[in-house]
C-alpha cells in the first residue's frame, strides 16, 4: 500500500454520533492520499462500532488507536496515534468538528518547513448539529452561511470564516487579531517537528494542553502560519463536563514554566511510551 502524504488525526471520547458526522467529513475531501489515525480516549463500543461501519464504505486507510478510560488522557492518546501514524505531515482536529471538503487540501497546500499551520473553528448550536444529515455535508451545505440562517443561526461577523475566499481570505488571515497558535481542533506541522518536542505532555489535562504543545514549537523555532479563513471545519455542540479548574491550573503552571525556561522537549511526551 502506498504511503500517505498526509495523517489526519482525530481525537474523540464516546461521542460516537458526532465521530460518525466528522468522519463523513473526510469521506468527501477533494484530497485523497491521506489517512486517518483515531485517538480514542477510551470509548466505549458504540464508537468502535462507528469506526467499523465506516471502514465498510471508505477506501481511506483508517487506523483506531484506544487505550483504556483512566480519565481524560488526551495527550497520552494523541502522542499514540502519532507513533501509529505513516505519513511526514500530521493534522490534528477533533471527532466532533465536521471538515469543509477542502480542508486536507487546504493544509496539504499550505505547508511550509519550519511552520505549523493554526485554524480555527465556526461552533453550531446543538439544534442545527442535530440536523446535519450525510446528504448536508455530501452537499456541503452545513458550510453555507445562508442554510445555517436558515435553521436559525443568529448573524455574527464569524460567519467570514465560511465563505471568505481569495483576496478576502489572504486578508482576514493576515489581520485577525487571533494568534496563530496551536488549536487542538485545527492545526497540523511537520512530524519531524513534532518528535523533535517529543509530542504532547502527558501530565496535561484539559485547558491549554495543545497551546503549551504549540509553544514548545516555538521555542523550537517552528512559528506559526495563520489559516483560520482557509481551512474550515464547523464545531458541533457539546457539554464539557472534563473541565475541572485544579487541571487548569496545574497546565498554567506547566506553560508558565515552559514560557520562561524555553522548554522545547518535555521529559513526559512520546519517549515514555
Amino acid at each position: 500500500m502506498k504511503s500517505p502524504t498526509i495523517s489526519v488525526i482525530i481525537s474523540t471520547y464516546n461521542q460516537p454520533e458526532w465521530l460518525y458526522k466528522t468522519l463523513l467529513g473526510y469521506q468527501y475531501q477533494t484530497f485523497d492520499s491521506f489517512e486517518i489515525v483515531i485517538a480514542d480516549d477510551g470509548s466505549d463500543d458504540r464508537t468502535k462500532t462507528v469506526i467499523e461501519q465506516f471502514k465498510t464504505q471508505t477506501a481511506l486507510q483508517v487506523i483506531h488507536v484506544w487505550h483504556e478510560d483512566k480519565g481524560f488522557q488526551k495527550t497520552t492518546i494523541l502522542n499514540k496515534a502519532i507513533l501509529a501514524s505513516n505519513a511526514d505531515y500530521l493534522i490534528f482536529t477533533d471527532g466532533d468538528c465536521i471538515p469543509r471538503n477542502d480542508f486536507v487540501a487546504v493544509h496539504h497546500q499550505k505547508r511550509t518547513p519550519s511552520f505549523f499551520l493554526s485554524g480555527g473553528y465556526f461552533k453550531l448550536p446543538k439544534t442545527i448539529s442535530d440536523l446535519i444529515t450525510e446528504s448536508d455535508i455530501k452537499s456541503q451545505a452545513c458550510f453555507d452561511p445562508k442554510w445555517l440562517l436558515n435553521l436559525g443561526l443568529k448573524k455574527t461577523f464569524k460567519l467570514h470564516k465560511l465563505c471568505s475566499k481569495g483576496f478576502k481570505e489572504i486578508m482576514l488571515n493576515k489581520y485577525t487579531v487571533t494568534k496563530a497558535t496551536w488549536n487542538g481542533m485545527n492545526s497540523s506541522a511537520w512530524k519531524e517537528d513534532i518528535m523533535a518536542v517529543n509530542g504532547f505532555d502527558s501530565r496535561m489535562q484539559y485547558g491549554g494542553e495543545d497551546r503549551e504543545f504549540g509553544e514548545r514549537l516555538v521555542n523550537n523555532k517552528v512559528k506559526g502560519l495563520q489559516i483560520r479563513y482557509s481551512a474550515i471545519c464547523v464545531h458541533l455542540f457539546h457539554l464539557r463536563g472534563y473541565k475541572n479548574e485544579a487541571a487548569i491550573i496545574a497546565n498554567l503552571k506547566i506553560r508558565a514554566q515552559t514560557k520562561k525556561e524555553k522548554i522545547i522537549k518535555t521529559p513526559f511526551g512520546i519517549s515514555q511510551l
